[in-house]
């Protein structure tokens, strides 16, 4: 178990140092690390909460995923939690960022 935990930490450090490395300068000054670990988290709680890792994918393999729902929810959650009143459109980078991180390793097409 630890060693799963050790792993999942890992796969944060890269993807977090992957979206610091995507965001243009003027928002890598916005993000601290420890938003992006929790924007990650939230993501994450996302895909499991709304169903979308349990989807069909359509006759090409794929499965729609709607960003501005992700948005919506990261702002949303972020307010509530109070770590931050985050911009829609500066989550959406976040958000675009992750996402070309899943696709460098191979975790969606």
């Amino acid at each position: 178990m630890n060693d799963e935990f050790l792993m999942d930490d890992l796969d944060d450090d890269k993807t977090v140092e992957f979206i610091r490395n995507f965001l243009p300068v003027e928002l890598k000054e916005k993000f601290s690390d420890d938003d992006l670990y929790y924007i990650i988290d939230v993501i994450a709680d996302y895909y499991f909460s709304s169903g979308l890792l349990d989807a069909k994918p359509d006759a090409d393999g794929c499965v729609e995923v709607d960003t501005d729902k992700i948005v919506d929810y990261i702002v949303k959650e972020a307010k509530k939690d109070k770590i931050g009143d985050f911009l829609p459109e500066d989550i959406a980078i976040v958000v675009q960022a992750e996402m070309e991180y899943g696709e460098s390793i191979g975790q969606v097409d």
